[in-house]
């Protein structure tokens, strides 16, 4: 349904730490990267992170957030392990979410700019 996504951040640098790091475990990679954009993917480009004036405020009430697939329970870990390294705040650690689905792993984050990100594995 979706060719990409587009965020708005403060710090452009500050994010490049945080999403190299959460997203390699993923697959994903920086694709495309300039001072004042970064696009991260496998193959093609699905996120944009952008400078912007007036990034969204995070409002924990919103319901939004943005879930990447993993291969793998492996992958979802490393995902949740690398984003605190980078800055991340944790908003829920990895394990099965039985009240989604019985085989629903998955590990959720706080990016430095309040975007609440998840890692998801269904096998």
């Amino acid at each position: 349904m979706f060719d990409h996504v587009a965020i708005g951040v403060a710090d452009i640098s500050r994010s490049r730490k945080f999403y190299d790091a959460a997203l390699h475990p993923l697959g994903c990679t920086l694709l495309s990267g300039g001072e004042s954009s970064l696009g991260y993917g496998e193959k093609a480009i699905g996120l944009w992170v952008g400078k912007a004036a007036r990034p969204v405020k995070p409002d924990m009430e919103s319901n939004l957030h943005f879930c990447f697939v993993a291969k793998d329970r492996t992958a979802v870990d490393a995902f949740h392990a690398q984003a605190l390294k980078a800055g991340g705040t944790d908003n829920g650690k990895p394990g099965i979410r039985a009240d989604y689905d019985p085989n629903y792993y998955a590990a959720f984050i706080i990016d430095p700019d309040g975007y609440r990100i998840e890692a998801y594995c269904g096998k």
